[in-house]
């Protein structure tokens, strides 16, 4: 397995128990990771989660080579990642209406194509029911306590005791050393924390269906259509794109699973909850509108038809603008993935930066000890939060990429129908980062060196975002309006390649 390393792995066991109890609530991937490295690091772990169980719902996403690196020190998760992952993955282009644009190639003929290691991708695209029982499995394993139906209303700290901690709707109190707040867009701990802008209907939404391949029987034409491709090993995976005005839609075909995504405006049955299901009618009425003269491929459309019932998400889309406070005034409650940043689907990068957070978190507070937790904490958003806005930004330029494609270039270079997945988001490993520059990152705080400032040269601290980047505050509205007057998004200046 190329992308995972086995050198300096450090399991279970190799460091000393700090002494820190960790409380988190919320069971997504950044919850989840969290759980699990924080045990690594020897802390000692608690979960509240606000369902009856974990949900394992759900169809694809991409997760980058950067938030896989620590399955170094998880070899029994490293070979479940590796036995799940596509390998021998194809990929294909279309315009949304089924014109051909991109022949299918294989996934790494096209990174060579782009000038990558077709050995190493930069990430891969990943089924979240398997990922998530991965997850599950590992922190059964672990023996994490985690109680469920525990819906949090509110996060408090007390300095003077050196603990946080939350309440639920039922009045229980939960306290630990630190809390981390892992739970979403709408987590209250937005109120302690400060600063926080509240998440922001998108006006965008995801209709996601995966089900099992045999529906496919139903229509010969759209199982050929559909099928798989033909390569070394036999019949390999393979991901179509579809890029039309203002939308873009996916589709993976698996040796035992079909899964489509699309991109689209609100039609007033979006929720961010993978239960809401929505009949395939409603999608069907729905897809053609604002894409222009030219409608959905036919065979797509077939293809929502073949959808077995309760099936398609219609998964609403919000996001919060950038902003760097993620940590309560004291220290003791801090914000992870979602709860701290949101991320359009278009920037591969959501689930990427969520494990990235529990990661570098872990090992800060590992770092740092149970007698400077407020300190580890703030210099755990001091190295993630520039990165992170950096990220979203690139979202918004991907999202540019796919719903307002320009055929005439395309056709000169397959890169500009794909999202950009550039060497300082891929190549970046958070947990080796923070030993590297934790304590010159302290240092900055104490010394009153401005955010925007901490990688000058001569600091020490390398920046784990676009080289020659000099962060300036942004809004999502100026960029939004930008795309809607059909400027390009302006990504500023440094090398975001």
């Amino acid at each position: 397995m190329p992308y995972i390393q086995d050198e300096n792995s450090k399991p279970v066991g190799s460091y000393p128990n700090t002494g820190i109890e960790v409380l988190i609530v919320g069971t997504g991937l950044a919850g989840l990771t969290a759980a699990i490295e924080c045990v690594r690091k020897g802390h000692n772990v608690r979960v509240l989660e606000r369902n009856d169980d974990i949900n394992t719902a759900g169809d694809m996403y991409f997760m980058g080579l950067s938030a896989t690196r620590f399955f170094k020190h998880w070899p029994e998760m490293a070979k479940e990642f590796h036995d799940i992952s596509l390998h021998n993955c194809w990929i294909e282009t279309f315009k949304h209406d089924g014109s051909p644009m991109i022949e299918p190639k294989k996934v790494s003929d096209r990174l060579r194509d782009a000038g990558l290691d077709p050995n190493t991708p930069p990430g891969t695209f990943q089924m979240r029911p398997l990922i998530y029982k991965m997850y599950v499995n590992q922190v059964q394993k672990l023996g994490v306590k985690i109680q469920f139906g525990k819906k949090v209303v509110d996060y408090y700290e007390d300095a003077a005791r050196g603990k946080a901690g939350c309440i639920t709707d039922q009045g229980e109190k939960h306290e630990a050393d630190v809390v981390i707040a892992a739970d979403g867009v709408g987590s209250k701990s937005q109120k302690l924390v400060g600063g926080q802008v509240r998440a922001m209907k998108s006006g965008r939404a995801m209709w996601r269906a995966a089900f099992p391949i045999e529906h496919l029987d139903k229509d010969p034409k759209v199982k050929e259509f559909f099928r798989m491709q033909k390569g070394e090993t036999g019949d390999e995976p393979i991901v179509r794109t579809w890029l039309g005005p203002g939308t873009y839609g996916m589709t993976l075909t698996r040796p035992d699973t079909m899964i489509w995504i699309m991109n689209h405006d609100v039609t007033g049955s979006e929720k961010e909850s993978w239960s809401n299901t929505i009949p395939s009618e409603e999608v069907l009425a729905n897809m053609d509108k604002g894409v222009g003269p030219q409608p959905w491929s036919s065979m797509y459309k077939d293809l929502i038809k073949l959808t077995p019932p309760n099936t398609i998400v219609n998964f609403e889309l919000f996001w919060r603008n950038p902003q760097p406070k993620w940590a309560s005034p004291e220290g003791r409650v801090v914000n992870i993935g979602d709860a701290a940043h949101s991320f359009l689907p278009a920037s591969g990068n959501g689930a990427t930066q969520a494990i990235e957070d529990a990661i570098c978190l872990a090992s800060c507070l590992q770092i740092g000890g149970r007698d400077k937790i407020p300190q580890s904490v703030r210099a755990h958003v001091r190295m993630r939060f520039i990165r992170n806005a950096c990220a979203q930004k690139l979202g918004f330029s991907n999202a540019e990429l796919l719903q307002d494609t320009d055929w005439t270039k395309v056709k000169l270079d397959p890169r500009r129908a794909q999202p950009k997945l550039p060497s300082w988001i891929f190549n970046h490993d958070p947990e080796q980062y923070a030993y590297d520059v934790y304590d010159k990152v302290v240092e900055s705080m104490e010394k009153g060196v401005k955010l925007e400032d901490m990688c000058d040269e001569g600091s020490g601290i390398p920046p784990n975002y676009p080289p020659g980047y000099k962060y300036e505050p942004w809004k999502i509205e100026d960029v939004m309006e930008d795309m809607r007057a059909g400027r390009p998004v302006v990504l500023a200046p440094g090398n975001w390649d």
